[in-house]
């Protein structure tokens, strides 16, 4: 039955990846893999598919899930990021191991956004089980490094702390209502937003002004010492202290240039409780890299774990370099005698080359011109 138009399509968001485009990304993932396991990071991997009950609660938008139902009728989600997946993987087979833990990936994941790709792949880690500022700079110096070993050039990190925003919000005195639309706006970088939700709030004309300042105000440590006269709080100042540990370590791990203070950074999945980062390429105009603290999310898998990490969107990647020519096989074997070809074929494969068979090839001039069309760099003539 010939398909219709739609059968010929794919669902919007996704997209197919041809030989060279999977090549820059192999390349690309095979790199970042390398060097996190340099810094004693672990592989792992979890399902595609995970039961709804797991993601959904530390999903700010419902309506990012991609759901469905299985044949006993409970919901499953195809995964929209990897930290939840791999609380729950920790918190059940690897309860018992060595804390910390240094753990990796690569995978895809799948948010049903408006955004231009709602598949794509990451590669990330996780540092389960240190509270320390060191353990955040080192995950923060390990994302600049990946980046830099890519061969990206001109890239920006930048770097904020979610208790700087909690605390205001404490000193205020602000409603959960307005507090989550205050952060979601923020988060999204949505300077109209933030202007009508700050005008709006009936917030303290000076908590009005701070909270306008958040999204622009960035820069070196010389900025965390303002910060300090905004409140006695404890929370605020407890933010600041902590982002100042962090980005002189930095300093000492040879990133720090590349890393700015930007105390309007929010993530968007509700676990984020301390220091947050972003990493932004030229030419792209979102973040390719995101991250930070999360130190309540294990507690509701019943393993209360301090924890931080970061993810590479690394679909969206792919465009900042040039499609390899992809290489073809090493030898081309044709011949008129079948059986004498395939056993040729099965020999050369045993020796460890890239061997392709040669499918109504028979005479020298043709096997030429398909081992040009096709980057095969030499024939064979089986007699």
């Amino acid at each position: 039955m010939q398909r219709t138009n739609l059968g010929l399509r794919i669902p919007k968001g996704m997209r197919d990846l041809l030989p060279e485009e999977i090549a820059v990304q192999e390349s690309l993932e095979e790199k970042i893999l390398t060097l996190f396991k340099q810094w004693s990071y672990q592989k792992i991997l979890t399902p595609t598919l995970e039961y709804s009950a797991c993601v959904q609660p530390d999903v700010e938008q419902e309506d990012l899930l991609y759901k469905f139902f299985d044949r006993e009728g409970h919901i499953l989600t195809l995964r929209p990021e990897l930290t939840i997946p791999i609380a729950r993987l920790v918190s059940t087979r690897m309860r018992g191991g060595e804390f910390p833990l240094r753990l990796c990936y690569g995978a895809d994941v799948y948010r049903n956004s408006n955004v231009r790709h709602r598949e794509f792949r990451q590669v990330g880690v996780e540092l389960v089980g240190s509270d320390q500022e060191l353990a955040d700079a080192e995950v923060i110096a390990l994302a600049v490094e990946a980046i830099a070993g890519l061969g990206l050039k001109n890239y920006q990190f930048n770097l904020g702390h979610m208790g700087i925003f909690s605390g205001l919000m404490l000193e205020a005195g602000v409603d959960e209502g307005i507090r989550v639309k205050l952060e979601e706006v923020l988060a999204r970088k949505d300077m109209v937003g933030v202007e009508l939700c700050v005008r709006q709030s009936g917030l303290p004309e000076r908590v009005q002004e701070l909270l306008l300042r958040l999204p622009h105000f960035r820069g070196g440590e010389e900025i965390l010492d303002e910060v300090l006269g905004w409140s006695e709080r404890p929370a605020i100042r407890e933010a600041v202290e902590s982002l100042r540990t962090i980005y002189r370590y930095l300093e000492d791990f040879g990133v720090q240039a590349n890393v700015a203070l930007d105390l309007g950074i929010l993530r968007g999945f509700s676990y984020y409780t301390g220091a947050v980062f972003e990493g932004y390429v030229p030419g792209i105009g979102f973040p390719v890299v995101e991250g930070g603290r999360y130190d309540a999310l294990y507690a509701d898998f019943g393993l209360p774990q301090p924890a931080t990490g970061f993810a590479i969107h690394l679909g969206n990647l792919l465009e900042q370099f040039p499609l390899p020519v992809v290489e073809g096989a090493d030898v081309l074997v044709y011949g008129s005698d079948a059986q004498k070809v395939i056993r040729q074929c099965q020999t050369l494969r045993a020796q460890g080359k890239k061997v392709e068979l040669a499918l109504g090839v028979s005479g020298k001039e043709t096997a030429e011109l398909a081992a040009q069309l096709k980057n095969i760099k030499e024939i064979l003539c089986v007699e």
